[in-house]
């Protein structure tokens, strides 16, 4: 995004239906890692409108564009300042994160659950950090979820940050190298 100075929505449902052969189980998830692998061997990804979010594992039908991935690089693990400047600098960030009940019935506020973990082993779903801000003097994130805009705040949540790595943040944080 800040590369090309503009925010292009890329397509989840071409990952939901096209990375099973490199690891990924479609709506049951799978790792930015594998979905990095695809792009870049497959020479690109769709933008959201090409290939809208369906919420359900579809057969593959991607159409070559022109958004390539070289590579990607990883956040150092459990860095919550490294994050903050990663999305600074380079724009927004696929994370893994301990998806609880109250993060998938989120509504509105800053989401602060006792009950997430944050070791890899309990890291069960892939969101995006798009930004940071403070409100009544708490840190948090904001992340834009993969359920469409009926979920959460329009389809983002307020993640607690600066909290010891709560639900994973940055525990397996990464981004591609366009």
């Amino acid at each position: 995004a800040i590369k090309y100075n503009k925010n292009i929505s890329l397509s989840e449902q071409n990952i939901v239906d096209c990375t099973a052969k490199y690891g990924n189980s479609g709506c049951l998830g799978g790792f930015m890692n594998n979905v990095y692998r695809y792009v870049h061997e497959n020479g690109g990804i769709d933008t959201e409108d090409q290939y809208p979010y369906e919420a359900t594992d579809n057969k593959c039908r991607y159409k070559k564009n022109p958004f390539e991935v070289k590579g990607f690089k990883n956040i150092q693990t459990g860095n919550e300042t490294a994050l903050k400047i990663a999305v600074a600098t380079v724009g927004p960030i696929s994370i893994a994160i301990d998806a609880t009940l109250s993060f998938q019935f989120y509504e509105n506020g800053i989401l602060i659950d006792d009950s997430c973990r944050n070791t890899p082993r309990y890291l069960d779903h892939a969101v995006l950090v798009v930004d940071y801000g403070t409100e009544r003097g708490k840190d948090y994130w904001i992340i834009k979820n993969s359920w469409g805009d009926q979920w959460g705040d329009n389809g983002y949540v307020k993640m607690i940050r600066n909290d010891n790595n709560r639900c994973g943040i940055a525990t397996m944080a990464s981004y591609p190298v366009l």
